[in-house]
């Protein structure tokens, strides 16, 4: 069952990796007839702290300190106008890149909850945001809110670092017969079916057992077919997982690395916050992560 079209939440703060994301956003919603949905969250982190400078320092004309919810009414309608504006102008970089935005949204409170709640609320099938913000103090986001947004939506999120995806172009899906790897590799089947892109798909097993993991990758194949991919490039690589997805990306010049959040991997181990943590972190290309949405 294709995932495509759905409704795509552009996560934005006009940092320069949210701009890829947002060129990524619009390429794909418009190859695949998506919504697109765009997102702006002042950190009620950052708020509460100017907050707390006003409210120090601001006084009346007789001396005194003016009253509290004075300050912050006034905080929060200067911070919300400033919000509305950097969104607005968003909205007309995604307009301006032939984008059409179905809805804008303007949230206040934590950054990684607000994204993770309007993708439920909306019913969104996809997520896109940037791997790195200027908010705080120009805070690297993966480790913090991206990798948050990565570990609890209930969708897939496309991190984009680096260079925009510009489709069609070549997919690679990382499995390991695990359930969130299916997952990902029937999303990159099905992306690739929509984009026309080229689709690569790689096993990275232990050298001692190649027969084994060539059976695995072969059947891995086999079921990607049956979801109507024909043209499969498969892979089998040794090594290190994360490394060797990471250089074959390279290697081939994949404009995706699509994979899940969780594996077997050998020892069942669990893959966010090692691998595709990994690979997310390192990849030259953006990284599309799947993950099953819980009951």
């Amino acid at each position: 069952m294709s995932i495509f079209p759905t409704k795509i939440l552009l996560a934005t703060d006009g940092s320069t990796e949210a701009e890829l994301a947002a060129r990524s956003a619009v390429d794909l919603s418009q190859k695949t007839d998506s919504e697109l949905h765009l997102i702006h969250v002042m950190d009620v982190a950052k708020v509460g702290l100017s907050m707390a400078v006003l409210s120090s320092e601001a006084t009346a004309p007789e001396g005194v300190k003016l009253p509290d919810p004075v300050l912050e009414e006034e905080l929060e309608r200067s911070a919300k106008q400033g919000g509305r504006e950097e969104l607005d102008e968003e909205v007309q970089r995604v307009r301006s890149a032939g984008g059409t935005v179905t809805q804008s949204h303007l949230r206040m409170g934590e950054v990684e909850g607000e994204i993770v709640h309007l993708a439920e609320d909306l019913g969104a099938g996809l997520i896109v945001m940037g791997s790195r913000g200027r908010r705080g103090m120009r805070r690297a986001l993966m480790g913090s809110v991206s990798d948050s947004v990565v570990r609890h939506a209930h969708c897939p999120v496309m991190v984009v670092r680096a260079e925009p995806v510009v489709f069609p172009t070549k997919l690679l899906v990382a499995t390991d017969r695990s359930r969130e790897a299916q997952l990902g590799a029937t999303t990159a089947a099905d992306l690739a079916k929509s984009t026309n892109s080229e689709l690569h798909v790689v096993h990275v097993g232990f050298e001692q057992l190649r027969d084994e993991a060539q059976k695995e990758l072969d059947t891995e194949v086999g079921m990607i077919r049956e979801s109507g991919a024909q043209d499969i490039q498969a892979h089998l690589n040794f090594g290190m997982p994360a490394r060797s997805i990471v250089e074959l990306a390279e290697e081939l010049g994949a404009g995706l690395i699509v994979m899940g959040s969780r594996g077997l991997g050998g020892v069942r181990r669990a893959l966010m916050g090692s691998i595709s943590d990994s690979v997310v972190r390192h990849a030259h290309c953006p990284v599309l992560v799947v993950r099953q949405e819980e009951e």
